[in-house]
């Protein structure tokens, strides 16, 4: 049997995508794959599917991964802040797109890298037995840190895997199916929770989810939609389901940012980020990060902080330089208190 150690496996991966006329071309250096040919629709999803299994291949127990930023001078961002936090997967694609890499990076090098992701951990760990699990929802009330964690994960993981343009529906939509999924990435969604999502005729928010490459819809039923998780860091994630599923039923409602149902998904969207980056009443990230996360850009930003002002979610926002946003919370916001404003 072969140990792996972090000298042998230093956890950092890259794939490029060369433009051709009959499809991009997948190239890895990292094995024997010299080269193949993608459909465009599909490169996407060959991509992440093609890193995930090296991340799963070469699996190393959390006390031996590395910072693979810090190893390598910290060149992967600005010089501006030092190693910090747990040591995450992260995925980096570039600007134009042909460009993708996964690699363990700390907390702290992973927030200050430009068009970085944190990927959920796809290596899944024990099955927790029934008395453990009775302790854990004891333990643990619904709605807390740990469900703004997880969607302030997976929103930061779809902002990467799914398209630039994708529209904040379909954002949304992809955040319930990522976090109901169960661990062969089917998700089944019934008709009554797509009505209260006011998703129950949106299907071309599931075409638009299809033609990215990250989901496939099983023939409809009448009590439900179900479809299955193209994205192979979606069909192994590590926390359990029901975790997951406290995390999508906060998103819901996003405690203390809920957004009224009847407001457009832009604006839900965008309260709903706000709500996973807010500690206590305040809140700040990056401008690049959120513009990133929302899927907008920074005028349509700065137009959406207007539009929870009015709608009494926010007191009021700021720029902090010319990279960060700061916001606080007004003193009526909570809980089906926020009311649209006509």
């Amino acid at each position: 049997m072969r140990l792996s150690t972090h000298d042998t496996v230093p956890r950092i991966w890259t794939v490029r995508l060369h433009s051709q006329p009959g499809g991009p071309l997948l190239s890895c250096p990292h094995c024997t794959l010299h080269g193949y040919q993608l459909p465009a629709s599909s490169a996407r999803s060959a991509v992440l599917t093609h890193l995930a299994r090296h991340a799963q291949h070469d699996a190393l127990p959390g006390h031996l991964r590395t910072c693979q930023c810090r190893a390598r001078g910290c060149s992967w961002h600005p010089r501006r802040r030092g190693c910090a936090g747990p040591v995450l997967l992260a995925l980096t694609c570039d600007r134009s797109g042909r460009m993708w890499r996964l690699a363990d990076a700390c907390a702290a090098c992973a927030a200050a890298t430009s068009y970085t992701a944190v990927v959920p951990d796809t290596l899944p760990g024990p099955a927790p037995t029934k008395a453990t699990s009775r302790t854990a929802r004891r333990s643990h009330p619904l709605h807390g840190p740990g469900e703004r964690l997880r969607v302030r994960e997976m929103l930061t993981y779809l902002a990467v895997a799914l398209p630039r343009y994708s529209s904040p529906g379909a954002r949304l939509l992809a955040l319930q199916c990522g976090l109901r999924a169960d661990h062969q990435g089917h998700v089944r969604l019934p008709n009554g929770f797509l009505r209260g999502m006011r998703l129950r005729d949106r299907i071309e928010l599931w075409s638009e989810l299809e033609h990215a490459g990250w989901l496939a819809r099983s023939a409809p039923r009448h009590s439900r939609m179900e479809a299955r998780l193209l994205d192979a860091a979606m069909q192994r994630q590590a926390s359990g389901r029901s975790t997951r599923a406290r995390a999508a039923h906060w998103a819901l409602r996003p405690t203390p940012l809920a957004a009224p149902c009847g407001m457009a998904p832009s604006v839900q969207l965008t309260a709903l980020t706000l709500a996973a980056h807010t500690c206590d009443s305040t809140g700040s990230t990056e401008l690049d990060l959120l513009s990133r996360l929302c899927g907008q850009s920074t005028q349509q930003l700065e137009d959406l902080f207007d539009q929870l002002v009015r709608s009494r979610l926010l007191a009021g926002w700021r720029h902090i330089g010319d990279e960060e946003i700061s916001w606080s919370l007004s003193p009526q916001t909570g809980v089906g208190q926020a009311t649209v404003q006509r």
